[in-house]
């Protein structure tokens, strides 16, 4: 029988409601696994078990009351440590920030407790939350609990390693730049990217961002399973008037065409043959399941990646080169002048552009979904990448770069994103990434449970 730190979210919390085993146990045993196997690959770096245990007492007594705790009834959960937690350090992963405690939740903090998950640590990122590679002069580095020679992904690499390693059932990540669907690709994982909007974001301990992350940062779920992520949306997305740009749009089933669009390298971009082998497999997956595919070219991919770099370098550049001077991290800083580079000047003028082509992108979009609401195409144009290759040259800087095309692009678009593992290619897990029209999150589910259906569950990887 499998062990309590091996099952799903959904069964966790089915097992707890139903009195079948308490939140207690199931907070205790994840928190033993934790202590098992968190020191060899560093995803969690901030730990707090007795007020998890207190958390998970709280479940068990609404329960005893024959009250509801909520959809994440006595799930264990991380959160990223670039969010709010009050009482804990929301340190992005800088040394500057080390003593930067938080007064009060996040949003997305406060709805996972009100849904009664059980938050058992706060997890890794890289200094600024910067990179595809999990890595800081604060915390140290991240390994994938699947490979260790391979990046974890990032900027949530520390929860995409703890969810696959078994230390929680739902990790929160953070993605302005592909930063949960890259760490669920890399750690053999689902992750979704919701429309922004959809899940309230809001740090008291910081001055609100600039427009570039207003536009283009969300919050989401990293799983084990497809049905996973939709209940942790449904928790993360409840309504919170603490940010100006929250839509509180209905979780619809309405009906809508299954039709598909494959873009096996969009915008012509580089893609290897175990990448577009997942394609063309989950392509396959999908028609068996009553899907239409039909392979076509989308809206443009590398235009949106172009306006994701203005909005972000003017995002960083005015309000955070003091802050990367500071902290002094050379990888940071060399990922910082690579950027850079790639989005060339950012000026008002340049940026007032980019939000002017923003929308003529966005509307290009949207007519497409009207026909396709599904965009099969790739998480990333190559195997999730050897540890730190970015910072090994400029020229290795642009192959990670120009791989994870899509990963820039859809943020810009502000629509969801659906990261769906699919298997392991020569020690390596691989996926595929699914894109829909706004606020409808439940058509990627959909696509990415008959994706998910056809292979074999996903496992809890033994780090040793």
């Amino acid at each position: 029988m499998a062990e309590i730190w091996e099952w799903t979210a959904t069964q966790i919390a089915e097992q707890v409601r139903a009195r079948r085993v308490s939140a207690v146990e199931v907070t205790q045993a994840h928190l033993d696994r934790l202590t098992a196997v968190n020191p060899s690959i560093n995803a969690v770096v901030q730990e707090f078990p007795e007020e998890a245990l207190d958390a998970a007492r709280l479940v068990d007594a609404a329960l005893r009351r024959d009250e509801d705790p909520g959809v994440l009834c006595g799930v264990p959960v991380t959160i990223k440590v670039n969010v709010d937690q009050k009482g804990h350090a929301t340190t992005n992963g800088l040394r500057i920030q080390a003593d930067v405690v938080a007064s009060d939740d996040s949003p997305v903090v406060s709805n996972i407790r009100r849904a009664g998950g059980i938050i058992l640590g706060r997890t890794n990122t890289p200094a600024f939350s910067l990179r595809w590679f999990t890595n800081n002069a604060l915390h140290g580095q991240t390994l994938n609990p699947r490979n260790r020679e391979i990046t974890p992904g990032g900027s949530s690499g520390g929860a995409a390693a703890a969810v696959a390693a078994g230390i929680c059932a739902i990790g929160h990540g953070t993605d302005i730049a592909g930063s949960i669907r890259y760490p669920a690709y890399a750690c053999g994982l689902h992750g979704l990217r919701p429309t922004t909007g959809r899940v309230p974001a809001y740090n008291s301990s910081a001055p609100d961002r600039f427009i570039g992350a207003q536009l283009m940062a969300v919050s989401g779920p990293l799983a084990r399973s497809i049905d996973d992520l939709d209940i942790a949306l449904a928790a993360m997305s409840a309504p919170d008037p603490r940010d100006p740009w929250y839509v509180p749009a209905l979780a619809t089933s309405m009906d809508f065409p299954k039709r598909v669009a494959l873009a096996l390298a969009p915008d012509g971009m580089p893609v290897c043959g175990e990448v577009a082998a997942a394609l063309q497999d989950a392509a396959a997956r999908l028609k068996d399941a009553g899907w239409i595919v039909e392979e076509v070219a989308c809206p443009p991919m590398r235009r949106a990646a172009a306006i994701n770099a203005c909005l972000w370098m003017a995002e960083t550049q005015f309000g955070a080169a003091d802050l990367l001077a500071r902290e002094d991290e050379a990888d940071s800083q060399f990922v910082f002048e690579c950027m850079s580079e790639d989005a060339g000047e950012v000026g008002f003028t340049s940026l007032m552009q980019a939000l002017q082509a923003r929308a003529a992108l966005v509307r290009e979009w949207q007519m497409f979904q009207e026909t396709y609401p599904v965009l099969l195409c790739p998480v990333s144009g190559e195997l999730p990448f050897d540890q730190q290759i970015d910072v090994q040259s400029k020229e290795s800087f642009a192959r990670v770069f120009e791989a994870q095309l899509t990963q820039r692009a859809l943020p810009t678009l502000g629509m969801p994103g659906l990261a769906v593992a699919t298997g392991e290619e020569m020690g390596r897990p691989v996926g595929v990434q699914l894109i829909g029209p706004r606020y409808r999150e439940d058509i990627l589910l959909a696509a990415g449970r008959d994706i998910e259906a056809v292979g074999n569950p996903i496992a809890v990887s033994d780090p040793s």
